[in-house]
């Protein structure tokens, strides 16, 4: 348990953090899974639309340090590619 005042205030910030990123992480994942839905339901016009609203959500957990820059951008690009294949 945290003795000083410093380590208290820590402790309280650590958990608000920590409650901002979980709730950014789930908001990911849910947008995610509508493109995942999207694409197995083959509605290339769906799977789109579900792709260019996760992309935002997912740059911005980026950039708020909630994933890597890079994973960021490898999920956006293979989520990319499945919808793109979808028309052929």
């Amino acid at each position: 348990m945290a003795n000083t005042t410093s380590a208290k205030k820590a402790t309280r910030k650590i958990a608000r953090r920590s409650a901002v990123n979980k709730a950014r992480r789930s908001r990911i994942r849910s947008f995610v899974r509508k493109v995942e839905e999207a694409i197995a339901s083959g509605d290339q016009a769906l799977a789109a639309a579900a792709l260019k609203a996760a992309q935002p959500e997912l740059m911005r957990a980026a950039t708020k340090g909630v994933m890597h820059s890079n994973t960021a951008s490898r999920k956006v690009s293979r989520l990319a590619q499945r919808v793109k294949s979808l028309s052929a």
